[in-house]
């Protein structure tokens, strides 16, 4: 290799940096975010050398029409992930922080290779990360919207919840209505146009599920054959994850989700603590998928019952799974990869 190009893009600029194989920088600069500044620093990247592999961390946001750009020029692109430019910041504090010294991070990044995979072929996996990010939209949406109905209907109708305790089908949307009657107050008919609304929100609701149950078919993934994944949830894992390849270890896949527990030990105290961070979408997966097993399999049930014996609480245990089902995912991803299931 070359010439190690890092990124760091925002909405309105982007900075580059250039560095050599060992890591030692070469050039940095600042573009605007715009087609003419994507042109610049194509052609500033190949007058400082012809072989250089370009690392941008957000290249499917802000960083997306730049990745477009050296993609349709033929150019190496890869994905570098945050926690990786955040882990290489610590390494010097003293020199601060800066568009341009996070472009230096980048490009060092890319120059060492740390399991960077091509940024190619990632249009499906954006897209799944999309639809998924706006059905959740649609569904939050929709639970406001219904809320606000069951506060007006506990105004105007004390205990109408007795014969409609949910708001979540089309026969108990119906039955609102009806209960509304022809009741002339302002409240009533902003309940009315509310319920229609949540009719509409859950057309659209189920057009999305049908596309992401679509597209992920089209993956080829298994993820699906596991219990307690439906379309939706493999739809998340494969839209935050990407490509597959970049995941590395099950460790590194537990620390990208957050079911790693930390360690907090102190003298002869051996103990751990609950992992916060990584990725909260990702995280929120595996405990639907926790929950689902729970509820339907034996061998879940068996290793639950295990971990309390063990005088674990319920939530102890819980974490155990979730970690447990991390190693499942991750271990079923991989077997996707190496039959060539899942889209590249």
């Amino acid at each position: 290799m070359g010439v190690a190009i890092g990124v760091d893009s925002h909405k309105s600029s982007f900075a580059a940096a250039a560095v050599d194989e060992v890591g030692r920088e070469l050039e940095r600069r600042e573009f605007g975010n715009n087609a003419k500044g994507h042109r610049q620093a194509l052609k500033w990247a190949r007058a400082i050398g012809s072989d250089s592999i370009f690392g941008i961390e957000g290249s499917g946001r802000y960083g997306a029409g730049l990745a477009r750009v050296l993609l349709a020029s033929g150019e190496d692109v890869r994905e570098v992930p945050p926690f990786l430019s955040h882990r290489e910041r610590k390494r010097t504090p003293s020199k601060g922080k800066s568009d341009l010294s996070d472009a230096v991070a980048i490009a060092r990044i890319v120059a060492r290779g740390e399991g960077l995979v091509p940024l190619v072929g990632a249009r499906l996996h954006e897209d799944l990360r999309l639809l998924s990010d706006h059905r959740d939209q649609l569904v939050h949406t929709r639970t406001r919207l219904a809320n606000r109905v069951h506060k007006d209907l506990s105004i105007m109708h004390p205990g109408y919840e007795q014969q409609i305790p949910k708001l979540t089908r089309k026969k108990q949307l119906a039955a609102a209505e009806a209960l509304l009657g022809a009741d002339g107050s302002v409240r009533a008919r902003l309940a009315r146009e509310r319920i229609e609304d949540l009719f509409h929100l859950d057309a659209r609701i189920a057009a999305v599920t049908k596309e992401i149950a679509a597209r992920v078919t089209e993956t080829g993934t298994t993820l699906t054959r596991l219990t307690g994944i439906s379309f939706v949830l493999a739809a998340r894992i494969l839209g935050e994850i990407g490509d597959p390849r970049r995941l590395g270890s099950k460790a590194c896949f537990a620390m990208l989700n957050g079911t790693a527990p930390l360690e907090a030990s102190s003298g002869n105290t051996r103990r751990h603590r609950l992992n916060r961070k990584g990725n909260r979408k990702l995280n929120f997966v595996l405990h639907r998928m926790a929950i689902v097993c729970c509820r339907v399999d034996a061998d879940t049930k068996n290793y639950m019952a295990g971990k309390v014996a063990e005088g674990k609480s319920k939530k102890e245990a819980l974490r155990c799974l979730k970690r447990h089902l991390s190693n499942v995912v991750h271990r079923q991803l991989l077997a996707d990869l190496e039959r060539g299931a899942i889209a590249a």
